[in-house]
């Protein structure tokens, strides 16, 4: 393992797991071998990351039974339909309940083998390999996994902890800009939820993060990833403080859901969300005018979008809004700014400023 090398911890008592973060770790057997109990892995990929990485991760694993199942590449394919075809795979190899299903890619992979691992045999060994920025600040971190629905995205899934996460920072160099962009959406959320230092560090180091300067990418990934790892410690099961990694999040599944499954990306979807969710802060008096500006402005800066796409009007985002998580006995609480670093989960908004946040932005090109 090479020196650089961080590892975190994800406290969860009998069930904390390591976040390896460093460079050469696909081709690294150790921590497979410290975190596969059986001998069958099956490696769950995708058209695009499998001619990359998969030869890679299979001879780092020859100490096993390995196979692999190659998925079609994009959130338009995180469906029950292709989700099956996991266990076409772990059935017909004759998979046991002793298996370990290693994801190997991005978050969608990550989501639909951990709910696969959750679910085969009623639950499996699993392991991330997260192989995009998103991946290895958020999606593989933590435990949720699911599939989207026609009505709403990751309505269906599973709280499930893997046995490690394995997150190799040389995956990065193969990463097109646009993915990199939609991994700052969730690196930007952590400064603005808990971190206000980190907020500041990143408005700083971003051109060197978007230019893929290891040290500040490193920087990056491992404090977005002990802010995570903190919450989810705290917070398993999303019961309460949880939710604030949600920031941006309802604005943008409805911004995925209504412009259709991998139009845009993930994390576009969410950085337009923050915009969103800071300006409708902005009018209920919590966030200054000048943090307003910080926000967008470091949304620009990321390569992201800072509004929804065009013809996506207030009524229909407002629709999709009404299918989320986080909406309770029919109220929707949104996570909002007091601050740069300060959010809350809350209700406490009238509709009228809702209104107001969506048909402006509902407009917007």
């Amino acid at each position: 393992m090479d020196p650089t090398t961080r590892i975190l911890q994800v406290d969860l008592g009998e069930r904390t797991y390591p976040i390896y973060i460093g460079p050469g770790l696909l081709d690294d057997p150790g921590p497979y071998r410290r975190h596969v109990p059986g001998r069958q892995v099956m490696v769950v990929t995708n058209e695009t990351v499998a001619p990359l990485y998969l030869q890679r991760v299979l001879a780092a694993l020859s100490d096993f039974q390995a196979a692999s199942v190659i998925l079609p590449d994009g959130e338009e394919y995180k469906t029950l339909e292709v989700w099956n075809r996991i266990f076409d795979a772990l059935l017909e190899q004759r998979f046991d309940r002793r298996c370990t299903i290693l994801a190997l890619g991005g978050g969608v992979i990550g989501d639909m083998a951990g709910f696969a691992a959750a679910t085969y045999q009623r639950g499996v060994h699993f392991i991330q390999v997260p192989t995009t920025l998103l991946a290895q600040v958020d999606s593989s971190v933590g435990g949720k996994t699911g599939l989207n629905h026609a009505l709403g995205k990751n309505m269906i899934g599973a709280f499930y902890q893997p046995r490690c996460v394995i997150a190799d920072t040389d995956t990065l160099d193969t990463l097109e800009d646009r993915q990199l962009s939609a991994g700052l959406a969730e690196v930007i959320k952590y400064g603005l939820i808990t971190d206000a230092e980190f907020f500041a560090w990143l408005e700083q180091h971003l051109d060197a993060i978007v230019a893929r300067d290891i040290q500040a990418l490193s920087h990056a990934i491992e404090r977005s990833c002990q802010n995570k790892a903190k919450i989810v410690s705290a917070d398993e099961r999303e019961a309460g403080r949880r939710a604030l990694l949600n920031l941006g999040h309802t604005f943008g599944h409805a911004i995925e859901t209504g412009v259709g499954y991998g139009d845009w990306l993930h994390g576009e979807a969410v950085g337009a969300g923050i915009c969103m969710a800071a300006d409708l802060s902005h009018r209920l008096g919590w966030l200054t005018d000048h943090d307003k500006r910080r926000i967008v402005d470091i949304i620009g800066r990321a390569g992201l979008p800072v509004a929804p796409p065009a013809g996506l009007d207030a009524k229909r985002i407002l629709e999709l809004m009404a299918v989320d998580k986080k909406v309770l006995d029919g109220e929707l609480r949104l996570v909002l700014l007091r601050g740069i670093g300060q959010s809350l989960v809350t209700a406490d908004f009238s509709q009228d400023d809702l209104l107001a946040t969506l048909n402006e932005y509902g407009t917007a090109s």
